[in-house]
């Protein structure tokens, strides 16, 4: 969900002919949306432990307790993630300060403006991530 939201609020990128892939600007681009990303996942976090430190209420009812147990955990499990991302976002962050950024960890060749706007933590190619995926399947059987 944060991530659509950060996708709306950001322009993407216009290559201009002839740009050098991955140059200070396209590189300055991509960190403000990693940070700004990173920011909304932080408030997420935020407001969930505010939340829960709110809702604490004791139920009589076996049934109502119950589900707002259920209901804590989904939320923790879905912060969990949220703080992997972010631990994810941080390491991103590193490899564009180290002008490692936009390109395949896999084979070496460019990412692509397009894919790394739609997942800009992406460190795999669109060919290496595809055939990544295919083993995956094939282990998973």
């Amino acid at each position: 969900m944060a991530v659509e939201i950060t996708r709306k609020s950001f322009t993407p990128y216009a290559a201009k002919k002839g740009e050098e892939y991955m140059n200070a600007q396209q590189r300055k681009h991509f960190r403000k949306i990693l940070e700004g990303l990173k920011a909304e996942l932080a408030e997420e976090i935020d407001r969930t432990v505010h939340t829960m430190q709110d809702e604490a209420t004791v139920f009589a009812d076996p049934n109502d307790r119950a589900s707002q147990e259920s209901d804590m955990a989904l939320e923790l499990r879905n912060r969990d993630r949220e703080r992997k991302l972010i631990k994810k976002i941080d390491e991103t962050i590193a490899r564009i300060d180290a002008n490692e950024y936009g390109y395949c960890d896999s084979c070496g060749v460019e990412i692509g403006l397009k894919r790394l706007e739609a997942r800009p933590t992406a460190t795999l190619c669109i060919d290496c991530k595809t055939l990544d995926e295919m083993r995956e399947r094939q282990v998973a059987k």
